[in-house]
């Protein structure tokens, strides 16, 4: 019990501590301790994970109704898991990238609280306690986007709050007649509604699951709450680009996990219109997001547009409720996780060796930086979906679940809108690769230098690369463990 505790609160101790702390005459001391910080959070995670599986742990009672909880189960563990592999990469990444932005020591600060707060919300048992921590997401995350306080970070930061507590609204709504139509605040695989419940009030509770899906999905830029994701994301400095790309993102995902499936429960909206609507927004979000990434040319903001269509890929594998589909969304975590985190690193490395930021200034790239641009080209296979990377594998799923569904028009238009969205998605990653590479006889290549980045920041992009390609040739392990998740959710 006492590792679930310290996993949650030794980083948000952590990172306050940084925060009060005055500033550090040494630079090399603000990272070495945030260094120790996340590898002991690390340990920390890992220990909870081991042995505290399965355990309700009673934090307090806000009244007597409403307890703060946490419980870790097999959900807990893959977005946990998720958070603690980006959240180390990407802040060993940060220790170079950092150089150049002021105020390293408040980044770090709220960079550990974020992470605390994540945990909290991957290990929360009930769904009280999920929404005080998806509010605190917010508000800790918030200063990474603000962090070099420039008009467009600052009006991204506003833009990313407003949006973010409207949807949080929408979830409180839903909650509160959860909350009297329910059993129980606390998740369980199926649901918590009984069957005479549901029938009795069919109308409004599948009214309240759509409106808590519309909520939720603000975190996860799902149409039609999307457009602070493109405003966030290239605003932030790379290193928080990917984790509020790669993790805080699935904080939606997350929390649509735990509606759907451990709160109203699949076969209460198996068949509904609210199943229907939702995988309408689905199949929009992924073909808008990537036409619109293919249209834009700035190269951080492109992988943003890029984020809001991969992500409808899990939502749409989860608003399917076909164990294949479900098996899908579940590995697309992951793959896109570690696929996203590695593009914005490669942005941030190829922005702060070069300050080019657009794609068009990109070209002859990998005649200076060779190993990092064939990084790039993996992970942008992996989110193309070729084998044989984990894209490939979480994508397959998703279109045989789609195809084995049943579901009248959708279980064909869902696998033809992913293809047009793979196409789309080889359109505007692998331009970058080609004209990096073979820049044409036009360009003077003459002066070029070879200067990959320094070893902060490439050994991070070459591990999730690595993991990007793990994924795909070893599934069986991952895919053997989803199948305890959805035998109790399907």
């Amino acid at each position: 019990m006492c590792y679930m505790i310290l996993s949650i609160f030794f980083p948000i101790l952590a990172g306050i501590f940084l925060l009060v702390r005055k500033e550090m005459k040494v630079r090399k001391h603000l990272l070495f301790l945030t260094g120790s910080f996340l590898v002991l959070e690390g340990i920390l995670v890992i220990l909870a994970i081991s042995l505290a599986k399965g355990e309700l742990l009673l934090l307090f009672n806000l009244t007597d109704r409403l307890p703060i909880l946490f419980k870790i189960d097999e959900v807990s563990i893959i977005f946990s898991a998720l958070a603690i592999v980006i959240f180390l990469c990407a802040g060993f990444f940060s220790f170079e990238y950092m150089k150049h932005e002021e105020k390293e020591k408040r980044y770090y600060g709220y960079y550990l609280i974020v992470l605390g707060v994540l945990v909290a919300l991957c290990f929360a048992g009930n769904l009280i306690t999920f929404y005080l921590f998806f509010e605190l997401l917010t508000l800790s995350s918030m200063p990474l986007v603000l962090h070099n306080r420039s008009r467009e970070a600052i009006m991204a930061g506003l833009k990313y709050l407003f949006y973010s507590l409207a949807g949080a609204y929408m979830a409180l709504f839903g909650l509160y007649f959860i909350e009297k139509y329910g059993n129980t605040l606390t998740f369980s695989a199926g649901g918590v509604i009984s069957a005479q419940t549901a029938e009795d009030h069919m109308v409004l509770l599948l009214g309240i699951a759509f409106v808590m899906l519309l909520g939720f999905g603000v975190k996860a830029g799902m149409f039609p709450m999307h457009a602070w994701l493109t405003a966030a994301h290239p605003a932030a400095p790379a290193p928080a680009s990917a984790v509020l790309s790669a993790v805080i993102v699935k904080a939606g995902v997350l929390a649509i996990v735990r509606v759907v499936y451990y709160i109203f429960g699949a076969s209460f909206l198996r068949g509904s219109w609210v199943q229907k609507v939702w995988l309408i927004l689905t199949l929009i979000t992924i073909f808008m997001g990537s036409m619109l990434a293919y249209r834009e040319p700035v190269l951080k903001k492109r992988l943003a547009y890029s984020t809001i269509s991969q992500v409808s890929y899990i939502l749409f594998g989860l608003a399917v409720m076909d164990g294949d589909s479900v098996t899908g969304g579940f590995l697309h975590v992951l793959s896109h996780g570690f696929i996203k985190a590695a593009l914005f690193l490669c942005a941030g490395a190829m922005i702060y060796m070069t300050g080019r930021t657009k794609v068009k200034e990109l070209r002859g790239i990998g005649k200076e930086m060779p190993i990092l641009l064939w990084c790039y080209t993996i992970v942008s296979l992996g989110l193309i979906g070729i084998p044989p990377t984990g894209g490939f594998i979480s994508k397959w799923y998703l279109a045989l679940g789609s195809l084995n569904s049943g579901i009248s028009g959708f279980g064909l238009a869902g696998p033809i809108v992913l293809l047009v969205s793979a196409l789309l998605t080889a359109g505007y990653l692998l331009p970058v690769t080609i004209h990096g590479f073979l820049p044409g006889e036009e360009f003077d290549g003459n002066t070029l230098e070879r200067k990959e980045p320094s070893l902060f920041m490439l050994i991070p992009i070459i591990v999730l690369t690595v993991l990007t390609v793990a994924i795909g040739l070893f599934p069986n392990g991952i895919i053997s463990y989803l199948s305890q998740i959805i035998t109790k959710i399907i």
